[in-house]
């Protein structure tokens, strides 16, 4: 059974920093790739960043890109999304999410079949 736990979020102030996790259980990172979105209230869901489990290739949202940072580590089936800088308008529930790999990672991230629970993110002074 694929498990996805998301966590790392909180409130922070403008310019501040977070690191957000992403633990993945039932299925190998080598095989999968893995996005990060986020939804704000009143607002589409996003995807925001995705990493190729085997290749490590990446992608960025042009609305977070220079700021956020995603890695995996294999050995630990685990994913971080590294946010910096953050804004006001980056205040959202971030999900991790889990599916096939693409050579494209905007069609990856339309394909995700396993998803978190979420974990909210507040940038607020």
């Amino acid at each position: 059974q694929v498990q996805i736990v998301d966590s790392g979020g909180g409130l922070v102030q403008p310019g501040g920093s977070l690191r957000l996790s992403c633990a993945v259980s039932g299925v190998s990172l080598d095989y999968y790739a893995i996005g990060w979105f986020r939804q704000a209230p009143g607002k589409e869901r996003e995807g925001v960043s995705c990493i190729n489990g085997k290749y490590g290739t990446t992608y960025y949202a042009d609305s977070i890109k220079g700021r956020f940072t995603i890695a995996r580590d294999n050995a630990k089936n685990t994913v971080t999304l590294q946010v910096n800088s953050l804004r006001t308008e980056d205040t959202a529930v971030y999900y991790c999410a889990a599916g096939l790999q693409y050579s494209n990672h905007s069609r990856a991230l339309k394909k995700m079949d396993y998803w978190g629970k979420g974990t909210q993110v507040t940038v607020s002074s």
